[in-house]
């Protein structure tokens, strides 16, 4: 009798584990099921914010434009080796046409990987002239009060000089390729710095040239 009993209590808690198991996996199941239809649902609005913000980032430095496209790009070697000892990567790449639908230059994110705080994302706009035409900062987290002024302070030394490289000082500008350094933030004034010129660089060597 008593190993009947013993046996019962053993099946019966091997019953409660298997409905306890079912009822976890339909759980699970559901769950599954709900985040990827909500996934789907929010998949177009997602990426019609995405795609709102890019324009907007890229109108902040192209003014002029009409439209942008995104174009793949590839450093060539040469200019690959120079931006990786400078700390910089090229992200992505658009091309910007006027209302005529005539290219009328690049806008180009840079990365700097040597901010103080962290990595430095920039939008460099630049046109087919050779002009850079505006520069914005997409993410950043430099020392407030300092670093974080880059904006402020580095961003519009950047606009409408020509697109040949840029250097930075920390005794006053002298020529329109010099750049005023923040005071107390020479690390992400170079940061900021090599990013810019990481844009420069693939415009002079590579985007200008057609080579894509």
């Amino acid at each position: 009798m008593e190993e009947n009993r013993v046996g019962s209590a053993a099946n019966t808690d091997m019953k409660n584990m298997m409905r306890d198991a079912l009822i976890l996996f339909a759980i699970t199941l559901i769950s599954g099921l709900m985040l990827g239809l909500v996934y789907q649902v929010t998949a177009q609005p997602r990426r019609e914010q995405q795609e709102r913000k890019i324009r907007e980032a890229c109108q902040a430095v192209f003014a002029q434009a009409e439209k942008f496209e995104e174009v793949s790009y590839t450093p060539n070697e040469a200019l690959a080796q120079q931006l990786a000892g400078d700390g910089v990567k090229i992200g992505t790449v658009y091309q910007a046409f006027d209302s005529a639908d005539c290219l009328v230059g690049y806008v180009i994110e840079t990365t700097s990987g040597e901010g103080y705080g962290g990595n430095i994302t920039l939008y460099a706009g630049i046109t087919n002239d050779g002009i850079v035409n505006g520069v914005s900062i997409l993410t950043i987290s430099e020392t407030p009060g300092l670093g974080m002024r880059a904006e402020e302070v580095l961003v519009p030394q950047f606009a409408e000089k020509q697109a040949t490289g840029f250097t930075y000082t920390k005794t006053g500008s002298q020529s329109d390729n010099e750049i005023d350094a923040i005071s107390g933030a020479t690390i992400t004034t170079k940061a900021v710095t090599n990013a810019v010129n990481g844009a420069v660089s693939a415009f002079v060597q590579d985007l200008r040239k057609g080579g894509m």
